[in-house]
């Protein structure tokens, strides 16, 4: 054996240790930023028993999402060979193929299996039926004495959530002026159409691109109470001396009806409406309605909207579960426990390790705080089922939480924070303890929303010349410190793959190779192609053949895979790489191995 060989191979163990550390370091102190990317569909053995026994799987119908670019022909055979007839979720679902078959449930099985092996079907799944849960509603505030402060909405003295996340600060700092927030819920009572009214309170509201999923009309009427007072919550005319007020008062609604007059509906309308909701201009989703099951099809719509830079808020459910139900508990979609007038969370509140952050939710079995009204949260809507009639009902649920942080997102994107990624950071790092209570992260998530914080950060990093790296859509991490890490990664990897070829001493091109490689690959887009050992590969074919030229392009193959790890460990979103089953880390893996057999290959002597 050459005397030398183990002392080198320590050598490269040594560097290798080293990278495997700064790494590791990395994943550490940005584990917390990245938790969206990371979440897992997870849960106890118990918990997925109940989750296969719940009702919501539909054995009679099945949604085909097709690709994009899937010809008419194509669907014309697809309903030839396996006798199905596939019709149009609704009547916006034509671009992206999005359609449904009514099937015999004893074939429901072997349809999708057969769809899923066709080329142009993306994907194949049994509908699923998503739901609010039962409303409990008391009574209306019984006429009084005025409330005589600021806002002078004379049943702002019963809104005791919205001092709980310091509204009355938050509002001489924004009011979210010409946000779209999408309310994918019941309806909205926001015309004057057949047998529906405009309740008192939203008069003076602006409502864009209405359209009713359920009904396949432009007319998104609610026929059931929720969902016109989440919309309460996230917009109510403020300030106006009239009934009670919301949160973003300059925010426009997008009313989208996703639930019928029950309270439930199908995971295909409310996909369809995410779409719907992010190419008509909403910058922010709030859908206070959830399942136990999850759906591929609803997932691949929150992404497209994460990814078109929509922010989506949506409730942690009322099961008092210790997981998170769907769409609450997809990546990139902000989880929203519930908190009552003590600031202790709810008992019907779900929790877990997805809950991202906590808003006031109510409890309408108690009255802590003694005013003689029951401690939901209270706004204008119409009555429960009786789209006739309208009053001030205070609910209580994790729907009701949820509103409030959508509310608090459009404020943090009308200061100018708009990419999702960046919106949540700001809501989690602006968040705050709960008051005299045990905080549990698995609860509240960061903490409970502080609007008047959120705007002033979101004012901050607004005005700030660099901001934070990440983005859905494939931002790389351009500042300065990812920068940084990347060369130095580089140059470990570089004297990794050195040592590995008996060649630690290889020059200053080899090494300026590795930190350039490094810091090109985290600076640009992210796609397969840029991802991927095809640059170093190119380079060293074209420059195999000049000796001084190899050193500096082995560097920057080594660079590369360095590059390659990194964005592993950030989770980055990979464009053109499938984004199910971990596809975007492998990918990266995969790589990074191929570009180190480069480099090896070309440090030979």
């Amino acid at each position: 054996m050459d005397e030398t060989q183990a002392p080198r191979r320590k050598t490269g163990v040594v560097w290798l240790l080293l990278l495997v550390a700064l790494i590791a370091l990395y994943w550490y102190f940005t584990r917390g930023a990245a938790e969206p990317e990371a979440r897992r569909d997870g849960a106890t053995d118990a918990e997925l028993a109940a989750d296969r026994a719940a009702p919501g799987a539909d054995p009679d119908d099945i949604l085909v999402d097709l690709r994009d670019d899937a010809t008419d022909a194509q669907l014309a055979a697809i309903e030839r060979d396996l006798g199905i007839d596939l019709t149009l979720v609704s009547a916006e679902s034509y671009d992206e193929r999005f359609y449904r078959a009514h099937v015999d449930p004893a074939r429901q099985a072997s349809l999708l299996a057969a769809l899923s092996r066709r080329p142009e079907v993306e994907i194949a799944e049994a509908d699923l039926t998503m739901s609010i849960p039962a409303v409990e509603v008391a009574a209306p505030p019984a006429p009084g004495a005025r409330w005589e402060g600021y806002p002078d909405d004379p049943k702002y003295k019963f809104q005791w959530h919205l001092d709980q996340i310091h509204m009355p600060e938050a509002w001489k700092l924004a009011q979210g002026e010409g946000v779209v927030v999408a309310v994918l819920d019941t309806g909205v009572a926001y015309e004057a159409f057949e047998k529906y009214h405009q309740v008192e309170d939203l008069a003076g509201v602006e409502f864009v691109s209405p359209y009713d999923f359920v009904g396949n009309d432009r007319h998104a009427n609610d026929d059931h109470g929720h969902g016109t007072h989440v919309a309460g919550t996230i917009a109510q005319a403020t300030h106006n001396g009239k009934g009670v007020a919301g949160v973003a008062v300059g925010a426009k609604i997008m009313p989208l009806r996703v639930l019928g007059a029950d309270g439930s509906g199908s995971v295909a309308g409310i996909a369809d409406a995410i779409r719907y909701a992010a190419d008509n201009g909403a910058k922010v989703i709030n859908m206070s309605l959830g399942g136990p099951l999850p759906s591929r099809v609803l997932k691949k719509a929150c992404e497209y909207a994460h990814k078109k830079g929509v922010t989506i808020v949506a409730a942690a459910g009322n099961e008092s579960r210790t997981k998170v139900g769907y769409p609450a508990g997809y990546p990139g979609v902000i989880a929203v426990s519930a908190t009552q007038l003590d600031e202790a969370t709810t008992f019907y509140s779900n929790s877990g390790k997805d809950v991202d952050i906590a808003a006031p939710g109510g409890n309408t079995r108690v009255d802590q705080n003694g005013d003689g009204m029951p401690d939901g949260v209270l706004q204008n809507t119409i009555a429960i089922g009786d789209p006739t009639k309208s009053d001030y009902f205070p609910f209580m649920g994790t729907s009701m939480a949820s509103p409030h942080v959508a509310g608090v997102a459009a404020l943090v994107v009308g200061a100018g924070v708009t990419d999702p990624v960046e919106v949540e950071r700001v809501l989690t790092e602006s968040a705050r303890r709960p008051n005299a209570q045990t905080y549990v992260r698995d609860r509240y998530g960061a903490g409970i929303v502080d609007a008047a914080a959120a705007v002033k950060l979101a004012k901050q990093r607004a005005g700030q010349a660099t901001a934070r790296a990440g983005d859905d859509a494939g931002a790389q991490g351009t500042t300065a410190t990812h920068g940084v890490l990347a060369g130095v990664l580089g140059l470990l990897m570089a004297g990794a793959v050195a040592s590995m070829r008996r060649r630690v001493m290889v020059g200053g091109g080899y090494l300026l190779g590795a930190v350039a490689g490094a810091v090109a690959l985290v600076v640009l887009p992210a796609n397969a192609l840029v991802a991927s050992a095809l640059a170093p590969l190119a380079l060293l074919s074209v420059g195999w053949g000049v000796r001084a030229l190899r050193a500096p392009l082995a560097g920057v193959a080594a660079g590369v895979a360095a590059g390659l790890l990194l964005l592993a460990v950030a989770r980055i979103d990979i464009a053109w790489v499938p984004g199910v089953f971990g596809f975007d880390p492998i990918w990266l893996g995969v790589n990074a191995l191929v570009c180190v057999g480069l480099a090896r290959a070309a440090l030979r002597p």
